[in-house]
């Protein structure tokens, strides 16, 4: 077992990080092609819920009018409160306002605002 990798559902992941309120909603967009894994340097949509992640994959998904791209620290066990989620995954690019997604070149870069993430 030592070898063995924890892997979890993409759909159940997205939920226990608390980026949707219900697992629902989580599988409906990755069902929709709105989801796309980075692993081993490729990046690939995902169209079923069921696709395993697990630590050190890149995950990028539409949020609204927002673009987010996280890298999985951990499956989690369990959907906690918001610290325990916030531990599942670490904010690695920018997270960018409507006017990117409407094609707007001039749109204002927004980074995360969390006073917990280590500054690197």
């Amino acid at each position: 077992m030592s070898g063995e990798r924890l892997r979890c559902r993409l759909d159940v992941w997205l939920w226990r990080a608390r980026f949707f309120k219900s697992r629902s909603l989580a599988a409906a967009v990755v069902a929709e092609g709105g989801v796309f894994i980075e692993r081993n340097g490729q990046s690939r949509a995902v169209e079923k819920p069921s696709q395993a992640v697990e630590a050190g994959d890149g995950v990028s998904f539409r949020l609204g009018n927002t673009l987010r791209t996280v890298r999985v620290r951990a499956p989690g066990v369990r959907r906690g409160p918001a610290t325990e989620a916030r531990a599942l995954y670490e904010d690695i690019g920018d997270t960018l306002k409507e006017g990117w997604l409407d094609g707007d070149a001039g749109a204002e870069h927004v980074h995360p605002a969390s006073e917990e993430q280590d500054p690197r």
